[in-house]
């Protein structure tokens, strides 16, 4: 059977629908991206993963309702406080998503804890982010090249909210001795990535104000992270600690740094690492989410 999966050919979208294509394939399935719904009319017997935005109207529900089962992702209906004038984080679906609450083969799901903010989408599922394992894989020969890492980007979300995080907690890194693999907007390979992120004895991540004031979802870096390296200090969003307990968060710099320190120097950080990347493989993959949409 296909799946159709709707095509995001730049920034994060890119990466984390790449990985759900590859966990379809893996599982058995033809998988092919689309750009509008409309080059589906003539398919039969496919399974969808669309975007609700892509519902402009009849034609597109009419679609929808072909499907073998559709897995639309939703947007909140608002977001308190500024971020809610930004399209992220507020569902731009022209139509009323009481026409898609009531569709028996729709499955809503989104990376967000499930909210009061989805007040109009009912029966959302929580399908957060996760490692793909298909396209990394832990390096064995581990040369610790960097103390810690950071792989990424600046992703203004509109209110340049990571940059600030990033600078302010990565500048109390400057003055110690620590060795420091802080790559962001450096267009790193697939490959050094890889090689970067497992043989670091820590990696580092950083979220935007949202995501730390409501702590509703996180982003694949932590996933990556933890799959590639099992050791990860962040800043604090409560939906980490429902991945992995074992990952030190503080929005403070100067208790971050201490965190960094402490585990630098953790005589058991060994174990914890084999431990941490166990539970990503066995419960955070893409082939992982794949399933929980199918037993949806």
């Amino acid at each position: 059977m296909k799946v159709f999966i709707k095509n995001h050919d730049s920034n994060a979208g890119f990466w984390i629908y790449q990985g759900y294509k590859k966990a379809w394939e893996y599982l058995g399935f033809e998988t092919l991206f689309y750009d509008s719904l409309n080059q589906l009319k003539n398919e039969e017997n496919f399974y969808l993963m669309a975007m609700a935005n892509d519902i402009k109207g009849d034609e597109e529900l009419r679609i929808l309702n072909k499907s073998h089962k559709t897995f639309l992702f939703v947007l909140p209906n608002y977001f308190p406080k500024h971020w809610g004038a930004h399209p992220n984080w507020v569902s731009t679906c022209p139509i009323e998503p009481e026409k898609i609450n009531s569709l028996e083969k729709v499955i809503q799901w989104t990376f967000v804890d499930k909210c009061d903010f989805f007040y109009k989408w009912k029966n959302v599922q929580t399908i957060p982010l996760a490692f793909d394992d298909i396209s990394y894989s832990f390096d064995d020969e581990i040369n610790y090249n960097f103390d810690v890492c950071y792989i990424g980007g600046w992703a203004n979300n509109g209110f340049d909210e990571k940059k600030k995080n990033i600078l302010k907690h990565f500048s109390k890194l400057k003055d110690t001795n620590i060795k420091c693999g802080i790559f962001i907007n450096r267009n790193i390979t697939h490959e050094q990535e890889q090689k970067i992120l497992s043989s670091s004895k820590i990696c580092l991540n950083i979220h935007d104000d949202y995501q730390r004031e409501f702590g509703l979802d996180t982003n694949e870096r932590t996933f990556k992270s933890l799959g590639l390296n099992g050791i990860l200090v962040s800043d604090e969003v409560l939906q980490i600690k429902k991945v992995c307990e074992d990952v030190k968060m503080s929005n403070d710099p100067e208790i971050y740094l201490n965190l960094i320190h402490n585990e630098l120097s953790d005589p058991h950080i060994s174990q914890r690492r084999i431990e941490n990347r166990d539970n990503i493989l066995k419960n955070h993959t893409y082939k992982n989410r794949v399933q929980e949409l199918l037993n949806a």
